[in-house]
């Protein structure tokens, strides 16, 4: 009997709320909008559409739709999960936090403008990961310099060089090329080095300020920066830039949209001999004349692509130029 009621006492309390979890779904809604990347926003800009999974949601991915449509009146499309974060530290919650996160790529809806939420580019939130028209200034002026001082503030040796070597590797420097699918290996460091506003929210350390860029609630920027680094990733393998083009498009227009989500610009005529030799997109007959010259033609995307290449995939990669 005594061993029965010791084996009773070690069990833990099922009512503790200090162990209770949360599930959050949390959606990165993109669209390329006149030539830049804008993401799906709430809360002035803030948060991303979220809320708790619910027992009357019949899977992850259907409160997710309803979550979304509740909070934006955005019917979701092309939806895709993207990874699950569980953190209690970068949130700033007691009790453990599941964040379910996907990506979805849509059109944006011209709307009358909301106080509850809107469009945002994405470069806001990552000023540092533009580089369409050259390396941008925020990181020679602002972002390296601070990231060499953390650097140097570490007192052991050997941590010193692994900042100094993750630094130059995340963000290309010592003779390293940009690697544009590292965003959030980057926004990791910045974080880790508390230059971003989310890694000192709530606590007076004496650090400098923090460095350009948007902010968010919780842990929402790190998810929007693996959304994008997903996004730059899946672009050169799967047709997927095509969930963000209208019916019929010029090739220009679909270099563009690969432009404003890569970061940087690609190199023209192998661009399009990519397209062409790849058989992603078929001609409809018509022209579109407002580029600024010669009548363009216009493209639609080839749905049997996706049913002749499921296993072996289509490459849309970004060529060097």
């Amino acid at each position: 009997m005594q061993d029965k009621t010791a084996r009773a006492t070690k069990q833990p309390a099922r009512n503790d709320r200090s162990q209770a979890v949360n599930a959050d779904l949390i959606a990165v809604v993109i669209a390329v909008t006149t030539g830049e990347p804008r993401v799906l926003t709430i809360e002035q800009a803030q948060a991303l559409p979220s809320g708790p999974f619910e027992l009357g949601h019949r899977s992850l991915q259907s409160g997710l739709r309803a979550w979304v449509e509740r909070q934006t009146g955005h019917q979701l499309g092309y939806i895709e999960q993207l990874y699950t974060f569980a953190d209690r530290d970068r949130t700033g919650d007691e009790r453990v936090q599941i964040s379910i996160s996907y990506l979805g790529l849509t059109r944006e809806e011209q709307a009358e403008r909301s106080q509850t939420h809107g469009w945002h580019g994405w470069y806001d939130y990552f000023p540092w990961e533009d580089h369409r028209a050259g390396v941008p200034s925020i990181l020679p002026d602002i972002v390296v310099p601070r990231l060499s001082a953390w650097s140097d503030d570490a007192e052991d040796p050997g941590i010193r060089r692994d900042r100094r070597q993750r630094v130059a590797y995340a963000f290309g420097l010592d003779d390293r090329d940009w690697n544009e699918e590292l965003v959030l290996q980057r926004y990791e460091l910045l974080y880790e080095a508390a230059l971003v506003a989310e890694a000192t929210r709530g606590r007076d350390n004496g650090n400098p300020p923090s460095i350009p860029g948007r902010p968010m609630i919780a842990d929402h920027r790190r998810i929007l920066a693996t959304g994008m680094a997903r996004l730059r990733t899946k672009i050169k393998y799967r047709p997927v830039v095509f969930e963000l083009m209208p019916a019929t498009f010029t090739l220009l227009q679909l270099q563009r949209t690969v432009e404003a989500l890569a970061g940087r610009l690609v190199h023209k005529p192998n661009f399009r001999r990519l397209i062409e030799e790849q058989d992603l997109v078929e001609e409809t007959g018509e022209t579109m004349s407002d580029t600024g010259g010669r009548p363009a033609k216009r493209f639609r995307f080839r749905q049997t692509v996706l049913v002749e290449r499921t296993a072996a995939g289509t490459k849309l990669p970004l060529s060097r130029g």
